[in-house]
């Protein structure tokens, strides 16, 4: 699974949104990834958004989650601070091929999303038994007991 560990343009984002508070485009939203066992978990923050109001999609190995949140003020109210994002969010990963994408899985529960993808069949470990070649087939074996010359003189 490829997912970016570092944003160093996280804090840059955030300064260009207060500066230009009118011009909001869809913006990233915090993500934790880890393998749990047999399955890897991605959970998404969306503090504030409508379940209903979240996307997911899966095209190949590319998921991508939208979201969107309104703000609570309405018409008529008289706006003092306004530092919750609110508008588009949208989010986009890659998954490997070691991945089953057609058996991801999406719950929504007190503003977080958890994407649980299993790890594909194909890579999961498995025992691999270890059989006699045409060589071992063809040789007589040596039965308990005789020795070596005895075996040859048959």
């Amino acid at each position: 699974m490829t997912l970016m560990r570092f944003d160093p343009f996280r804090d840059l984002e955030r300064l260009t949104e207060q500066a230009l508070a009118g011009a909001r485009g869809p913006r990233a939203m915090p993500m934790e990834a880890f393998r749990r066992d047999d399955q890897f978990v991605v959970a998404l923050d969306l503090p504030g958004v409508d379940p209903g109001e979240v996307d997911v999609t899966v095209e190949q190995n590319v998921v991508t989650v939208h979201a969107h949140r309104a703000p609570l003020r309405r018409e008529g109210d008289e706006l003092l601070v306004d530092e919750r994002p609110q508008g588009e969010f949208s989010r986009q990963f890659f998954l490997g091929d070691n991945l089953d994408s057609a058996r991801l899985s999406a719950e929504f529960d007190r503003g977080v999303l958890m994407l649980g993808i299993p790890v594909a069949e194909a890579s999961k470990p498995r025992k691999v038994e270890i059989g006699g070649g045409a060589e071992t087939a063809k040789k007589p074996r040596i039965a308990e007991g005789a020795s070596r010359e005895e075996h040859a003189n048959v």
